[in-house]
């Protein structure tokens, strides 16, 4: 199948617009997933975008869970990791390496940075960014690297589609918004942004257990039997899909969806308005615009 026939750029296993194989495109999903606990009712039943595999293996301690992945690349590695495999970095990380080799110069010293990635308590940690990391070096290097012109060069046309105007000033101010509401000691999402370390701890026994398969989420969702999945955490995979995927897999989540399940759905794109099921605050990762959390018959 073609990106064109599924309706995603997931299909194509490729950040960028280059002919060439399926890669593997996340080492570490950069998804906090205890918005997905909070959210689903204990037991029970759910699906999830397999991806790196870190939200399938939380969840499997407490859910029987299905995890898929359009992306052979990612579903081979996912099954390594459920067996203990260690993580590495896939083509998102690499990126964002890049990005990391640019701070000193930002003025960003390594001291610094540890120290910061230490803080516990959020007023201290908003007046050290603010301070110390907030530079005016880092607001002009945000705003050329996340620029549309620039990303182009890395990702190809449909992902970007979703990006905010002015993405770097938008992202700063989601990063903001984390270390302002969430202590940086203990989360991973902060020492994986700016330090480019994947803690982990092994996988958790059941993780053997999860049902892993190389599918198009749609198209699984259709095959399965109606009412089956009490939960769904589908990651962005609206990001880079088009109108006609988004209703077709949005109807196919409702029709496996049994009485009382929750799907949550993130994006990089910024909300329209208020909306009392995005929480996007709530997620450590800081870098998603909306995580939508609702009932799912009502997607």
């Amino acid at each position: 199948m073609s990106a064109v026939a599924t309706g995603t750029a997931w299909e194509r296993g490729r950040l960028d617009a280059r002919r060439g194989p399926k890669e593997l495109l996340f080492g570490r999903m950069h998804e906090d997933c205890s918005v997905e606990a909070a959210a689903f009712r204990p037991g029970g039943r759910v699906f999830c975008i397999a991806s790196a595999g870190c939200t399938a293996m939380a969840l499997s301690r407490s859910y029987d869970v299905v995890a898929a992945d359009i992306n052979p690349a990612q579903v081979e590695y996912a099954r390594r990791r459920f067996a203990g495999a260690e993580a590495t970095r896939g083509a998102a990380e690499r990126r964002m390496a890049v990005g990391r080799a640019l701070s000193p110069l930002l003025g960003w010293r390594p001291r610094d940075i540890r120290a910061f990635v230490d803080l516990g308590e959020p007023a201290a940690q908003v007046e050290f960014w603010r301070r110390r990391l907030d530079t005016r070096r880092l607001r002009a290097a945000m705003r050329l690297l996340l620029s549309r012109a620039v990303l182009r060069l890395g990702y190809a046309k449909p992902l970007l589609a979703v990006l905010p105007p002015s993405f770097g000033d938008v992202l700063r101010g989601r990063m903001e918004r984390c270390f302002a509401r969430h202590p940086n000691r203990g989360n991973p999402y902060v020492r994986s942004l700016l330090l480019g370390e994947l803690p982990e701890a092994p996988p958790p026994p059941e993780a053997r257990r999860i049902r892993l398969v190389n599918a198009d989420a749609a198209d699984l969702l259709e095959r399965e039997p109606a009412g089956s999945f009490d939960g769904f955490s589908l990651s962005n995979i609206l990001d880079g899909a088009s109108d006609a995927y988004r209703r077709r897999l949005l109807a196919a989540v409702r029709r496996a969806a049994a009485p009382g399940a929750v799907a949550v759905i993130r994006s990089f794109g910024e909300p329209t308005g208020l909306s009392p099921t995005n929480v996007a605050a709530e997620d450590r990762a800081m870098l998603w615009g909306i995580v939508d959390v609702k009932p799912a018959d009502a997607l």
